[in-house]
Formats: C-alpha cells, sequence, structure tokens
C-alpha cells in the first residue's frame, strides 16, 4: 500500500509542466487583490521606512516591498504599507492582515519555526548598541552599571540587554514602549540613561530626531547579531521564492553592475549571466512564475541592492552609514546571492 501511495505521488510531480511552479494561497490572493500588503514599523526608521507629508513610503525595507511588487504586477508602486508596532506585528502576519513583514524584524530561530513564519533573506546586517548624551561622559556600555535604558517591548533588544548585563555582572532599568515615538521622547527628553535598540535604528534616530545630534554619541559596543530581513508566513513556498529571489536579484545585479541607469543597455550585453538575469534568455521568470522581465522591472524602477542602500541609508543619504557587512561578498561584506541560473 505504501509503494502504492508513493507511485502516486511522485507520478503526480512528474505530471507537472517541467520549470513550472504552483501558486499558493498567499500568492493567489495577492494576484486577486492587485496588490502587495506589507507590513512596516509604527513611527518609521529613517532610511528604512519613512512616510512623508504625501502619504509616501521611502526606505530600504520598502524598497523590497517595491521590489516584490515590481517582480508581481510589473508595477512597483501596487503596494499598501501597514504601520505595525513591535508586539502586532508577528500576529497580523499570522493573521493575514499583511503579506509581507519588511520592517527590520531579526531572524531568530523560534520566530522562524514556532510562529509559523519564514524569514526569506537578511535585508540588513546588524547589531545592538546603545546610545548616550555626550555629557554623560560613558565611553563604553560596561560604564551602564545601573543606568535607566528606554528600549522597544517585544523586540530582540529588551532580551538582549537583558542578557548582557547579566553577562557582565551589572544591573539596569528598562524603561519599556510599544511606540517608538514615545521611547525616543522619553530618551531625549532625559527619562533615561541610554537608548537601546539596533545600530541602525540607532543612527537613524540620532539622525532625524535629535535636537542636536552632536550631543549624542554611539557606543562601541555590538552586544548581539541582528540579520534583519524580510517575513512571509509559512506555507507558500512560490510566494516567499518571489521574495526571497526579489532580494537575491537585487545583489546580483549589484554583482553584474545592473543599474536603474544603464539596465536598458545591459539588455544588449554578450554575457550569457546577465542575460538569463533580465530575461533576455528566457525560462527564470518562468521557474519562479512571474515574468520574464522580472529582474528588469525590479532593477529600472527600485534599482539594484547598492543604490537602495546608498539612497537610502549609505553615502548619498544623511545617514551615511558605511556598507561594512552590508557590502558585497567580493568586497569582504556578507551580502551574497545565490545565481540565477
Amino acid at each position: 500500500m505504501k509503494k502504492m501511495f508513493a507511485a502516486m505521488a511522485l507520478g503526480a510531480v512528474l505530471a507537472l509542466p517541467a520549470g513550472q511552479a504552483m501558486a499558493g494561497k498567499d500568492l493567489d490572493a495577492v494576484k486577486a487583490r492587485g496588490q502587495l500588503i506589507c507590513g512596516v514599523a509604527v513611527g518609521g526608521i529613517a532610511g528604512f521606512m519613512m512616510v512623508d507629508n504625501q502619504g509616501k513610503w521611502t526606505g530600504m525595507n520598502v524598497d523590497i516591498c517595491r521590489g516584490v511588487s515590481a517582480a508581481l504586477f510589473g508595477d512597483s508602486e501596487k503596494v499598501k504599507y501597514v504601520p505595525l508596532s513591535g508586539q502586532q506585528r508577528f500576529t497580523a502576519l499570522q493573521d493575514g492582515e499583511v503579506d509581507l513583514l519588511s520592517n527590520n524584524s531579526t531572524w531568530t530561530l523560534t520566530r522562524d519555526t514556532a510562529l509559523g513564519l519564514d524569514f526569506v533573506g537578511v535585508t540588513y546586517y546588524d547589531g545592538q548598541g546603545f546610545m548616550v548624551p555626550k555629557k554623560l561622559g560613558v565611553k563604553s556600555a560596561k560604564e551602564l552599571n545601573g543606568a535607566s535604558i528606554c528600549v522597544l517591548t517585544g523586540s530582540t533588544s529588551e532580551l538582549n540587554i537583558a542578557d548582557y548585563f547579566r553577562t557582565n555582572k551589572m544591573t539596569f532599568k528598562p524603561v519599556l514602549f510599544e511606540d517608538p515615538d514615545q521611547s525616543r521622547s522619553a530618551f531625549f527628553g532625559g527619562r533615561c540613561d541610554a537608548y537601546s535598540g539596533d545600530q541602525a535604528r540607532l543612527y537613524a534616530t540620532r539622525i532625524a530626531n535629535a535636537p542636536n545630534p552632536d550631543d549624542y554619541i554611539v557606543l562601541p559596543e555590538v552586544i548581539s547579531k541582528e540579520p534583519l530581513g524580510p517575513v512571509v508566513r509559512h506555507g507558500d513556498n512560490q510566494f516567499a521564492d518571489i521574495v526571497r529571489w526579489t532580494q537575491y536579484a537585487m545583489l546580483e545585479a549589484e554583482e553584474y553592475g545592473i543599474t536603474s541607469k544603464n539596465v536598458d543597455e545591459m539588455l544588449k550585453s554578450d554575457n550569457p549571466a546577465i542575460k538569463r538575469i533580465l530575461g533576455v534568455t528566457p525560462g527564470m521568470g518562468k521557474a519562479l512564475g512571474v515574468d520574464e522581465k522580472w529582474v528588469y522591472n525590479i532593477v529600472k524602477q527600485v534599482g539594484n541592492y547598492g543604490e537602495s542602500f546608498d539612497r537610502n541609508v549609505g553615502a548619498g543619504s544623511p545617514l551615511k552609514i558605511p556598507r561594512g557587512q552590508n557590502a558585497l561578498w567580493t568586497q569582504g561584506g556578507l551580502q551574497y546571492a545565490p545565481p540565477i541560473r
């Protein structure tokens, strides 16, 4: 009997058209709606996700949502953004209120397993740190014994601080907030000695929210690993693949020198890899279940990974964060995409 069922299952697999992706319920819902619903962070984070006075969202995390929309619809603007707190975000994804989280969520074992969710890549390699007023006279996190620390509840930051202080036999007073705006206001208003979070958040907060950025410093210690990336519900492998390969496509484009400015010229390239990436040689789009121009649309409308980084948080932005670990692997960084082939 077992052999019979195994043979039936194998026959069903072999009956599928070769190289054709199977749509799942989440992808079907997105296509039927004609719009991607993307969860971002309440209060925003400068350079990563911010909304302007006209309601337009921009930032590195927003670019992932726009890239997925470009891959699915050929249009990067078919996205609805839903701001979610640290406490709300995973429940909202589980309940189907959003299709995708792209809001600086840290990839951990329990989040990737026990919550019924899938992390599909690392948009930004980060680590947790501390920001303090210069007038406090503190030069190291190990001088924060007994300090009050503003931190977001429901975040990995809250747990990391407890681990760090316990390991170093120090004490601290947590001042917890669910709303990032309240947390920032409390810190800059003097309610806390220090403000803790991912270093990207600290630099963004210092530039965008401090009354005088020069009055504050980010301490040198990095106390955790914070691989930040997009999250989807478990169970729809094709939708997860599209989100995953959207980010990989942006990295591959940067590696091959394909930019939003030269992508049309690159269509004429004789390089076999570039021809596959841009769909001149067909097959990759069909395998993923999207248009063969999916990477072209992403790069043309959103840019490659390096363009997104520089525009939002790097040299071309007010934050001017160095690429560091987020440089391509060919330049000593950790960003590495499997080949599109």
